[in-house]
């Protein structure tokens, strides 16, 4: 009997927290590519703040804003080495999504948390 039974030690917070902004960082990366693609077809318009003001959209993304983010991906790429950024198939994101929405679970957010 005994050779069927064992016993795991949960995880400490540190090492689910450090897991869960892992995720949050590839996550968010993921979704930084998409967006860059959008820019790069016309999707998306990066213009100065007085354009944004006059028409702010879902569309419009104000130059400040694209530049934080640049440094902000540059940061990741440094980080974890671009090679363990993606791309993903659907199996793989689904995964990365899964895990950071059951960490978050873990420390308190709802279920499908998966905002970045």
């Amino acid at each position: 009997m005994i050779d069927r039974e064992w016993v795991e030690e949960p995880r400490s917070l540190s090492e689910i927290m450090d897991a869960e902004n892992e995720l949050f960082d590839k996550v968010w990366y993921n979704r930084h590519q998409n967006w860059l693609y959008e820019i790069e077809t016309g999707k998306q318009k990066i213009v100065n703040v007085k354009e944004y003001k006059r028409e702010p959209s879902n569309w419009v993304t104000p130059t400040h804003v694209y530049n934080a983010a640049r440094k902000a991906a540059e940061k990741v790429e440094k980080k974890y080495g671009s090679e363990n950024l993606g791309p993903w198939d659907d199996f793989e994101w689904g995964m990365l999504n899964g895990k950071l929405s059951a960490l978050r679970w873990v420390t308190g957010s709802e279920w499908d948390f998966l905002d970045t």
